[in-house]
C-alpha cells in the first residue's frame, strides 16, 4: 500500500505541475474503435478504485511505526533523485479528503530554516505529515504538547527529529555573540550540543537533534509510553542541503 500517494491523477487542473514541468499533451491517434473505448473504460474504473476512491487518513492510519519511518525515507529517497510523485496527486480530493479529520502517519520536529521544506523533502502532501518547527528544532514544552497530541490523538507512528546542515540557531548558539529581541533564549536549550560538540559546528548539529529525540522519548510520559507499547518510535535525522538527503542519526 504507497500510503505516501493514495491519490494519484496526473491529469487534473489542480495537480501541481513541479515534478513534470507541466502536463503532457496526448498525441491524437484518431478515431477510437468501441473496443478500445471499452477497456478505455475498464482500465479507468480500475484507477479510479486503485487511486480516486481511498481516503488517505483511513490508510495511513494502519501503518506501524517502522513502515511509518520508512515511507518518510522512501519519500526522501524519491526527492533526492527528482521523481516527485505527491505532485501528481489530486490536491481537491485531498482537501475534502481531510476537511474533517486528519490521521498523518508521521510527525516531524523540524527547524524553522526556509531550505527546510518538510513535506517536500519527504514527497508527502496534504494530510501525511505533522510537523512543528522552531528554530533549532527543539523540544521545547510546546513542542512536546503538540507532538503528544499528534502520536495520542491523530495516532502518528514515528516522529523524527530534523537536525540541518550549517544550521544558524546552532552557530549562533556556539558563537554567543549579542543578538537582538529574544532570540538568545535560544541559547542555553542549545548549549548542551555546542558543549558535546567542543566548537564542530556540524557535531554539535548532530547532537542536538539526538538530544531533542532523546528529550521527547523520556521527558514525556505519554511518549515514552507509547514506545514501550510498540506503538511509536522516535528517532533523530539530519538533512544535507545541497544534495537534499537524510540520513538517521544513531
Amino acid at each position: 500500500m504507497d500510503v505516501t500517494n493514495p491519490i494519484k491523477n496526473s491529469e487534473v487542473s489542480s495537480s501541481c505541475h513541479c515534478c513534470t514541468g507541466g502536463l503532457h499533451q496526448a498525441k491524437p491517434i484518431g478515431n477510437p474503435s468501441r473496443r478500445s473505448l471499452l477497456w478505455t473504460g475498464i482500465a479507468g474504473a480500475i484507477a479510479a478504485t486503485t487511486f480516486g476512491m481511498r481516503e488517505p487518513a483511513s490508510a495511513q492510519s494502519t501503518l506501524s511505526p517502522e513502515a511509518a519511518l520508512q515511507a518518510l525515507l522512501d519519500g526522501n529517497a524519491r526527492f533526492v533523485e527528482q521523481r516527485l510523485t505527491s505532485c501528481n496527486e489530486d490536491l481537491a480530493i485531498l482537501k475534502e479528503n481531510t476537511v474533517a479529520k486528519q490521521e498523518p502517519f508521521a510527525a516531524v520536529l523540524s527547524c524553522a530554516d526556509s531550505r527546510v521544506p518538510v513535506e517536500l523533502i519527504f514527497d508527502q502532501s496534504i494530510g501525511h505529515l505533522f510537523v512543528t518547527r522552531v528554530a533549532g528544532n527543539l523540544a521545547t514544552s510546546e513542542v512536546i504538547a503538540s507532538l503528544e497530541y499528534g502520536a495520542a490523538v491523530l495516532s502518528t507512528k514515528a516522529i523524527l527529529v530534523l537536525g540541518h546542515a550549517n544550521c544558524g540557531a546552532v552557530k549562533a548558539a556556539m558563537e554567543g555573540k549579542a543578538v537582538p529581541g529574544q532570540i538568545s533564549q535560544l541559547y542555553a536549550l542549545l548549549r548542551p550540543a555546542v558543549d558535546a560538540a567542543a566548537g564542530d559546528l556540524d557535531a554539535a548539529i548532530r547532537a542536538n537533534a539526538r538530544m531533542q529525540a532523546h528529550l521527547l522519548a523520556t521527558a514525556s510520559p505519554l511518549l515514552a509510553g507509547l514506545i514501550k507499547e510498540g506503538k511509536l518510535k522516535i528517532v533523530a535525522g539530519y538533512y544535507v542541503l545541497d544534495s537534499g538527503k537524510v540520513t538517521l542519526l544513531g
